[in-house]
């Protein structure tokens, strides 16, 4: 079966599919293709947060700019996401984090995003489920919130085949011809796309995609884990994003308990998702010190996804310097899904070279060959 497009989009997840519906709305031909269903990667296993607290300006427009498309949804692109406006709270117990939460807090509201320096007694008001013990302050932007991830990747999907693209499920890609450094085609178990541009959004898989064009996406895969308590009937609501920030201990509401996870500092970066107790003892103590109410709910099953890492835990989005009209938009580290309204827009406009809304270009990856990295310390 062969196809001829454009584009190509590779990865069918949440930045593939919103990719793929704002070209097609802009009037490009697009096939999309995925080597599983379409949100089966990252974005299924995502814990669905989104917001705009960050310290880096880049991703405080992205994120800003994605809740108001996540607070439109319903209507572009037409779906209903299951959007709870709940808010996260950052919780503070070191001075440097104070001072350093101040600064973004700053720049945040010179971007117009409400977040605020709050006590430690109003993110006990918040969410009366955390200890407070040792808490310095707190960080508090009330239109950050959660909703699901398989719904916008639905949402994103169904409207981007309105709109006239092909999207191509277990399609795997093998190949991409780049030769004299123009894309002209690309290999799949399905045929050979014939197209003239492609776009890598293929998550923790990015490197391998790279290296098929001949570009370095410097992106490892790194397991993190999600898991559920149990019902919990006297559960003060709403339950806002609740992060223990220097531990990274993070619960919000979901159905009748919570989704509670934490990074692994032991964790090292490949392709693992099965599910392990090696971090269960280092996620208890963290409940136990922040949240012990939580000991008693007990857990309720979970499972293990793939971050997307990047040397200085953010994104790369740009095109390649030498393979024209490559592409790319991955290496999130952990707020991909969140970002995935506003940077399918950008990378609309950057194959249509068009200015788009926030200056990416110091999320290049050649920012790394020229010793200039850009980190954001807001991750989790």
């Amino acid at each position: 079966m062969g196809h001829e497009a454009d584009v190509v989009v590779i990865g069918g997840g949440v930045m593939g599919t919103s990719i793929a519906f704002h070209l097609a709305e802009a009037g490009v031909r697009v096939v999309l293709a995925e080597r599983d269903e379409l949100g089966s990667g990252s974005t299924c296993k995502a814990a669905g947060g989104v917001r705009a607290q960050f310290s880096d300006e880049v991703n405080i427009r992205l994120g800003a700019r994605s809740l108001e498309a996540f607070a439109r949804f319903g209507e572009r692109p037409g779906q209903e996401i299951d959007l709870h406006r709940v808010g996260y709270l950052f919780l503070l117990s070191r001075p440097e984090d104070v001072a350093a939460f101040e600064e973004s807090v700053a720049l945040q509201n010179e971007l117009g995003v409400p977040s605020r320096m709050i006590t430690v007694a109003e993110a006990r008001r918040l969410s009366p489920l955390i200890e407070t013990g040792g808490l310095l302050a707190a960080a508090f932007s009330p239109d950050d919130g959660h909703c699901t991830p398989e719904s916008v990747v639905l949402g994103y999907a169904t409207a981007a085949r309105r709109h006239g693209a092909t999207l191509l499920t277990h399609c795997e890609v093998l190949g991409i011809d780049a030769d004299g450094g123009e894309v002209r085609a690309v290999e799949t178990s399905r045929g050979r796309i014939a197209a003239s541009a492609v776009v890598c959004a293929a998550g923790a898989w990015s490197a391998q995609v790279g290296a098929m064009a001949g570009v370095d996406l410097p992106v490892e895969p790194l397991r993190r884990q999600i898991a559920f308590t149990g019902p919990m009937p006297d559960l003060p609501r709403p339950v806002p994003m609740t992060i223990d920030f220097t531990t990274s201990f993070y619960f919000h509401g979901e159905g009748e308990g919570l989704m509670l996870g934490m990074s692994d500092p032991d964790e090292r970066p490949g392709f693992l998702l099965d599910r392990t107790d090696a971090w269960l003892p280092r996620l208890t103590g963290a409940i136990a010190a922040r949240a012990p109410r939580l000991l008693d709910a007990g857990l309720a099953g979970g499972w293990a996804g793939l971050y997307e890492v990047t040397p200085d835990h953010n994104a790369l989005i740009g095109e390649d310097g030498r393979v024209s009209r490559f592409l790319y938009a991955t290496g999130f580290s952990g707020h991909g899904f969140l970002q995935g309204p506003a940077v399918g827009e950008v990378v609309r406009d950057l194959y249509l070279r068009r200015e788009p809304f926030v200056d990416v270009a110091p999320l290049h990856a050649a920012r790394f060959a020229g010793d200039r990295p850009r980190p954001e310390i807001n991750c989790v």
